[in-house]
């Protein structure tokens, strides 16, 4: 017989290794299966197409600095400030009715063929009606900051990146531009240099050349100001002892903002926590005679927000300034809002007498997600297998008895290999790695009798502790595989946009709406929220708890046409109109609004349905799926223009189909349909996107508006006979399912 290998002999000799085998994969397959079934509930399984549309498979990737991308807000007043969806800017070539921040990002950059991970510290020079925007990018191949430019000649709603304007070999960022002496001069950012350079621009706004090295400091976040008969120049020198990082501002002070330079008497003027503002968010300002500084609040995650201090003296000896509201709304959106988790940089300049405009970036998430994410998910996945091994100690399946003398292979080697020091050394971790492995197995031992699997306690207590592995398991598949937890808003030729929400509802089903305003408030795209209250007491719109505005529309008597009454309030061009029963998750939405945006002269849903047959008869989605196709979408989950619809549902010629809709309180859905086929010039007037899930919270409160289903279709079916009658044969085109390249439709 052959002799077993050497290797085999280190092995710890366990009792009951087949039972111990089984239960190991047995445990793999119960947690593996865990996790895929949390994922298959909880994950999209339309993968998310990446924000930009270059040939080039970079830029736009996760990036542990963050995800940063550039606003435009406008105002009245600098301590004023709204951003650019609360102004009704409309552009028709990219459907962005209006349009909504973001409008710079890393697909600006990347489409152009500059890779970014993100753009961030934005600082506006306006050249006429030219306004020039510089920022800082994140290379995505060199992982290294650069100075890109962009240029927008409609006041900021549209930019066209030009380039990279500055590239050192060294990190740079806060590019802060001015005009001196019919010159235009830069000082970005670039403390890994060690030192605060000036450069001059030779052929604005890509071509730049050093014109000095006006300060041997790495200063951090710097800008130069004219205030008061002087040149200022703040900046944060971190490298300084006893300095706090992002918590200490000095000050210099020159007759020229080409030096020299001379420090401030009391620098350095802040040294303090790191949330108080310290460190310099953009550029000052002066308003009123009188100057302001934005600050960075640095405390839970580097730049959380701005702050905004006025300035109360500043000359050679004294600085005192006092913080103010930087008028400018906080997000409510979390995570799905495209500044909801920190903004830090903020530059406002005057427009003209009246207006101001303003850029800011924002990020989704605080810095070092990614990271902590990892651990947290890691851990849970840790801390689930440790679980495992208990339950495998109380079932008696794990129960080894290391051999000691097995368990140091070092020990079996020749003596004469070792010295008299080595040796003892060796005895010394083989004493108290025998120490330690007679404490486990001491320990396994009392676990066992302790918790005894062949009684109820036993048992209960097996069962609890299986939950919280299999709780773990999904915690962990969540932060590991789950991604940033943000249903993102899709941009459509470079431009976010906003839709109005809108619901019918009456009094019976008021917990639904309050369930329903509170989710779908969230979703990024969503601007407001209309309610049109067919029946009933009205609740007050305090009642609500909504990241948006919340409008009440009190109608006059209950009738499903309600729902397509003209209002000339709504601001958006796009609206959803949302039964508000219906649940279904943020991404799904902006999906559909994506599709929308592609094709607005369509109704674009997520229920389809089928008409056909002699006499026309209303199928479900189900019989749809196996017949083929659908050629209606229910609008009561649909995205459509409302002046388009609205208008069409309102016609003269619309008039004997709304009498049948009034005489049978059903079909407003069917006519809308009948009314696109009927005056479209495209064959295709419906697009179905499938939802990830969809709930339907009326099976659980009792309040469905429709009961009997088979009752409910014979009704439908007789409208299609009328509605074919008098608008034609809806039943002559079907589209089939999975014939979009993105897979939305399957």
């Amino acid at each position: 017989m052959a002799t077993p290998p050497r290797w085999w002999n280190w092995l710890p000799r366990c009792r009951g290794r087949s039972a111990a085998f089984l239960f190991a994969v047995s445990a793999s397959l119960l947690l593996g299966s865990t996790a895929a079934l949390f994922a298959w509930i909880t994950f999209s399984p339309f993968p998310k197409p990446l924000p930009f549309s270059a040939a080039s498979d970079l830029g736009c990737r996760p990036d542990g600095e963050g995800s940063w991308s550039v606003g435009v807000f406008y105002g009245e007043s600098p301590l004023s400030l709204k951003p650019i969806e609360s102004w009704g800017v409309w552009r028709n070539a990219s459907a962005a009715w209006p349009v909504a921040n973001p409008v710079v990002t890393c697909a600006t950059a990347s489409d152009a063929g500059f890779p970014s991970n993100f753009v961030a510290d934005p600082f506006l020079f306006i050249q006429g009606a030219d306004l020039y925007l510089f920022f800082e990018t994140k290379n995505s191949i060199t992982l290294q900051g650069d100075i890109g430019v962009a240029v927008s000649k409609d006041k900021g709603a549209t930019w066209n990146h030009l380039g990279i304007a500055l590239d050192e070999e060294w990190h740079l960022s806060y590019p802060y531009v001015f005009n001196y002496q019919d010159h235009i001069y830069m000082m970005p950012e670039g403390s890994k240099k060690g030192d605060l350079r000036l450069y001059r621009a030779v052929e604005f706004p890509l071509k730049w050349e050093l014109e000095k090295v006006i300060l041997k400091k790495p200063l951090v976040d710097s800008f130069i100001v004219n205030f008061g008969g002087y040149f200022w120049l703040f900046g944060s020198d971190f490298s300084a002892h006893g300095a706090k990082k992002n918590g200490e501002l000095e000050i210099w002070y020159s007759s020229s903002p080409l030096g020299p330079w001379l420090p401030h008497k009391q620098n350095p003027v802040h040294n303090m926590d790191k949330s108080l503002g310290a460190r310099n968010a953009g550029r000052p300002f002066a308003y009123n005679g009188q100057l302001y500084r934005p600050g960075q609040d640095c405390g839970g995650t580097y730049g959380r927000r701005v702050r905004l201090f006025r300035v109360e003296i500043l000359t050679k000896d004294m600085y005192e300034e006092v913080e103010v509201p930087l008028g400018v709304d906080e997000p409510q959106k979390g995570r799905n809002a495209w500044n909801g988790a920190r903004c830090h940089h903020l530059d406002v300049q005057q427009l003209k007498a009246d207006q101001w405009v303003a850029m800011m970036d924002g990020d989704r998430v605080p810095s070092g997600d990614a990271v902590r994410r990892l651990v947290v998910g890691y851990t849970a996945f840790g801390a689930a297998l440790a679980l495992v091994v208990l339950i495998g100690l109380i079932l008696s399946v794990i129960r080894c008895v290391l051999p000691f003398n097995r368990c140091l292979p070092l020990l079996r080697k020749q003596r004469s290999n070792f010295t008299g020091v080595q040796r003892h050394e060796q005895l010394q971790v083989y004493a108290k790695l025998r120490s330690l492995l007679g404490q486990m197995n001491r320990i396994a031992h009392t676990l066992r009798e302790r918790v005894r699997a062949n009684n109820c306690a036993g048992r209960i207590v097996v069962v609890i502790i299986l939950l919280a592995a299999v709780t773990l398991t999904c915690i962990g598949t969540h932060y590991v595989y789950g991604g940033n937890g943000v249903d993102e808003a899709y941009s459509v030729k470079g431009h976010y946009s906003q839709f109005t929400l809108i619901t019918m509802t009456y009094d019976a089903r008021l917990w639904n709406l309050k369930m329903y305003i509170k989710h779908y408030s969230r979703c990024t795209s969503v601007g407001e929220i209309l309610v049109v209250w067919n029946k009933g007491q009205p609740p007050n719109v305090s009642e609500f708890d909504s990241a948006v505005p919340v409008k009440i529309r009190v109608e006059k008597r209950n009738s499903l046409s309600n729902r397509f009454n003209i209002d000339p309030s709504i601001k958006t061009r796009a609206v959803l109109e949302l039964d508000d029963d219906i649940m279904m998750t943020c991404d799904d939405v902006e999906r559909g609004f994506k599709v929308w945006r592609d094709r607005p002269d369509r109704i674009v849903g997520f229920y389809p349905r089928l008409a056909e047959g002699t006499p026309l008869r209303y199928h479900d989605e189900r019989y749809a799926r196996s017949h083929g196709g659908y050629n209606m979408i229910l609008t009561g989950a649909a995205f459509m223009d409302h002046k388009l619809a609205f208008a069409r549902y309102w016609s003269k010629e619309a008039k004997i189909g709304r009498d049948i809709v009034e005489k049978f309180f059903n079909c407003e859905d069917v006519l809308m349909n009948f009314l696109y086929a009927n005056a479209s010039l495209s064959s295709k007037t419906v697009e179905y996107v499938r939802p990830s899930w969809a709930i339907d919270t009326s099976k659980f409160s009792g309040v469905a508006i429709s009961n009997d289903t088979r009752a409910h279709y014979r009704v439908r079916s007789e409208c299609l006979a009328k509605f074919s009658e008098l608008y034609g044969d809806l039943a002559a085109n079907k589209w089939s399912f999975g014939a979009r390249i993105d897979g939305w439709d399957v």
